[in-house]
C-alpha cells in the first residue's frame, strides 16, 4: 500500500509509514522530514562511465546511476558520526528504466561497512517518480508511525530488478532525518532561521 502525494502537497507529521509516491516532473511536496544526504560520503558498487554516485544527488530526473558489475548492486552512504535516519526517498522510472528498475530492496545499518544488519526490505511494482518509505518497520515511543535508525552508514541493496534484469538505474536518493523538535517548553514557534538564532538571546 502507498500514498500518491499531488503536486505541491504540505505533508505533517507523524505518519503511519505508509510509503509516499510523487512525481519527479512536479513540483515537489514540502515534507517535514530534513534532507540530511549532504552530511554523507556516498559510494556505489560499480558503474559505467558518466553514470556513477554523482548521479544519484544531482537532482536532475534525466540523469541516473548504471551498475556495471556483479549482483547485488549497492549503494552506500557513510556518514561522519553516528545519525538519526528516518526514511529514504529514491527515484525510479520503469516507463523509462523498463527491465533496469529495481524490484526489490534491502536497507542495511550499522555502525561500518563490515557490520550492516537488514533493518527494511521493500517490494516494488513498476515504480515511477520519488519513492519514499521509512527505514525501519519497528514502532516509535508513541506508537503513532515507525522509529529512526541510528547508524553511521546506510546501504541500499538493490536485491532484485524488474524481468530479472542483470544490472540497474537509479535516478536519485534522499535520507532524511526525523522530524526535529525544536520547540521547547513554552515556545509554541520554534523558530530555526539563521536570522532569529542570531538574535534570540538576550546579551
Amino acid at each position: 500500500m502507498s500514498v500518491n502525494l499531488p503536486p505541491g502537497a504540505i505533508l505533517t507529521a507523524p505518519d503511519d509509514g505508509t510509503p509516499l509516491i510523487y512525481s519527479a516532473n512536479d513540483p515537489p511536496p514540502v515534507l517535514p522530514w530534513p534532507d540530511i544526504s549532504r552530511r554523507a560520503k556516498w559510494s556505489v558498487s560499480s558503474f559505467k562511465f558518466g553514470f556513477g554516485a554523482e548521479c544519484l544527488r544531482d537532482n536532475d530526473p534525466e540523469t541516473f546511476w548504471h551498475s556495471d558489475g556483479p549482483q547485488p548492486h549497492f549503494i552506500t552512504a557513510e556518514f561522519p558520526q553516528k545519525v538519526a535516519i528516518q526514511k529514504i526517498s529514491i527515484h525510479l522510472s520503469y516507463t523509462q528504466d523498463d527491465s533496469y528498475t529495481p524490484s526489490a530492496l534491502a536497507i542495511r545499518a550499522g555502525t561500518g561497512p563490515g557490520d550492516l544488519q537488514d533493518v527494511r526490505v521493500v517490494t516494488l511494482d513498476k515504480p515511477e517518480g520519488w519513492i519514499t518509505f521509512d527505514v525501519s518497520s519497528e514502532p516509535n515511543e508513541d506508537g503513532d508511525g515507525l522509529g529512526p535508525v541510528h547508524a553511521y552508514v546506510l546501504q541500499v541493496i538493490i536485491a532484485q530488478n524488474h524481468m530479472s534484469g542483470k544490472d540497474t538505474h537509479v535516478r536519485g536518493v534522499k535520507i532524511l532525518g526525523p522530524v526535529p523538535n525544536n520547540a521547547s517548553d513554552g515556545d509554541y514557534f520554534g523558530f530555526t532561521s539563521p536570522q532569529y538564532t542570531l538574535y534570540q538571546s538576550i546579551r
